[in-house]
């Protein structure tokens, strides 16, 4: 899953939200440096990722990008699912998305001092561009995937990666709604095992 899943499967919970999102860029142990509830976060973002990489649904939705996209199609499909996530957001939140985004904005400006030195600097593009409310809208992927081939030397392919969506929207969203839904449930249980 993407930025806006992992945060909001942190069910609010500001520390683990953090942890959650700085996940990918705390290698092995090093999670051991950081607070309780952050190292919580970090470690339920990587149960995430091995359920998602599980799943067969996701695999589903990637098998249908993979002649294309090749080694790619999972972090596109992530991404997919993000915006699904952004879409139908009222089925999953009684916050708005802007106010939910916005919240989680000040969140990370306020503890951006003890991130790791790369979220630091990915954060003020995403705050700068709005990412996780931009989600939400075909123009808005399409420049988070420009801007990932762009860091891809061109190599992914990924800038065409909206055409593939609308090709196959419903699809993709008959595929998100029960594999969120799995795993809500999944990152709930989880949640309550890494807390006792």
């Amino acid at each position: 899953m993407n930025y806006l899943a992992h945060i909001y499967l942190s069910f609010g919970d500001p520390q683990l939200s953090l942890g959650n999102f700085i996940a990918d860029r705390v290698r092995g142990k090093d999670y051991l440096n950081y607070p309780k509830r952050v190292q919580q976060g970090i470690l339920l973002h990587r149960a995430i990722d091995t359920f998602t990489d599980s799943h067969t649904i996701p695999r589903v939705s990637s098998k249908r990008l993979h002649p294309r996209y090749h080694h790619y199609s999972g972090v596109i499909v992530d991404i997919y699912y993000d915006h699904f996530l952004a879409r139908l957001w009222a089925e999953y939140s009684e916050v708005p998305l802007e106010d939910y985004t916005h919240n989680f904005y000040t969140l990370l400006k306020d503890n951006l001092d003890w991130l790791p030195r790369a979220i630091q600097h990915m954060s003020a593009y995403m705050i700068a561009d709005n990412w996780l409310l931009n989600y939400r809208e075909l123009e808005g992927l399409e420049r988070v995937f420009q801007g990932m081939n762009r860091r891809t030397s061109m190599k992914s392919g990924m800038d065409t990666a909206v055409e593939e969506l609308e090709l196959h929207y419903s699809d993709f969203e008959a595929e998100f709604r029960p594999f969120f839904e799995d795993l809500i449930i999944f990152s709930r249980e989880k949640l309550l095992l890494l807390k006792t």
